[in-house]
């Protein structure tokens, strides 16, 4: 099964996606850490329902990766946005058998955190980006349970595309999460509603 376990928000440099994600939800970011073998560095805000969200660029100061970055983070270009989203799964190897165009499990860790993601042999999800990428959590208190929450919740994710029906017919028979709807459109993109004390805000 597939559950929904964060949004990812990309920039250019790290400062644009924090700025980005925080004039967006009205949220401070914490501070995150570096993925060595990606060679990029991320900041973090948890989120209510077990969620969080994550701002992430290339390091400016880390050594060039031995593969491509992941999320598509070499070819990224323009102002930060809503770039991808993290469905989590008790069984990597599994999903990835069902779920082959998500890539190669890669073993991460950092601090008390350990996982495991699949990741493309080029770094970019499928779908023009917009297909989830797949995460194992071998910590036993992810970052989704162990952040503070803002007390923003995921109301809904939408994930645009023109192959919306081909998406759906893949990725809803294995979801047990009931926010993440398909919309056919001509132009890729996701968009995410959150709500905090019956405020609604945008992130895209």
């Amino acid at each position: 099964m597939l559950r929904l376990d964060h949004l990812v928000v990309a920039g250019e440099t790290l400062e644009e996606a924090v700025a980005h994600a925080e004039a967006s939800l009205g949220l401070p970011m914490q501070n995150g850490g570096k993925h060595a073998r990606f060679g990029t560095h991320n900041r973090v805000a948890g989120l209510d329902r077990g969620h969080y969200l994550e701002a992430i660029a290339i390091d400016p100061g880390a050594p060039p990766p031995e593969r491509p970055r992941w999320f598509g983070l070499d070819t990224f270009r323009g102002p930060a946005r809503l770039a991808a989203w993290v469905c989590r799964v008790p069984d990597l190897d599994a999903a990835v058998a069902r779920l082959p165009m998500a890539g190669c499990p890669v073993e991460m860790s950092r601090g008390r955190l350990e996982w495991r993601m699949a990741v493309p042999e080029d770094g970019a999800l499928p779908f023009d980006g917009v297909f989830p990428a797949l995460i194992e959590w071998r910590s036993p208190v992810p970052p989704g349970t162990s952040l503070s929450s803002t007390g923003l919740a995921i109301d809904r994710l939408e994930v645009a595309h023109p192959e919306a029906a081909e998406l759906s017919r893949l990725l809803t028979p294995l979801f047990d999460d009931q926010v993440v709807l398909f919309r056919p459109e001509t132009v890729p993109a996701l968009r995410a509603a959150l709500s905090s004390d019956g405020r609604a805000r945008i992130l895209q």
